[in-house]
């Protein structure tokens, strides 16, 4: 199951990962939280890098540069997370591959 980003769905992270072991549904989240609250996995930007740029962007502001014309950037890192405790209670077996590219592993 792959859940998008959205408050509605983060309000209730816990609840639907309990769900989604109860009925044994693979997950996968877009948002490192999730995976703390008992999702399977996520892929995702990593946030902190994100919030230095935007201080950034906000302190070139502040000292007058036009918002228009500052360049808009992508994301460059990203994060994998895996909950194998969540993988052993649905019966999946995740790759070593998977597990050695992972960014976290919470067992």
């Amino acid at each position: 199951m792959l859940v998008q980003s959205s408050p509605a769905f983060t309000k209730h992270r816990t609840e639907l990962a309990e769900l989604a072991i109860k009925h044994r549904l693979p997950t996968m989240f877009t948002f490192r939280h999730y995976v703390d609250h008992g999702g399977l996995m996520s892929y995702g930007v990593e946030f902190p890098p994100l919030w230095r740029r935007t201080a950034d962007y906000v302190a070139r502001i502040l000292k007058g540069a036009k918002p228009a014309e500052l360049p808009i950037e992508q994301p460059t890192k990203f994060e994998l997370a895996v909950n194998l405790k969540t993988a052993k209670a649905l019966g999946v077996t995740i790759p070593n591959g998977i597990l050695l590219a992972a960014d976290e592993v919470i067992e």
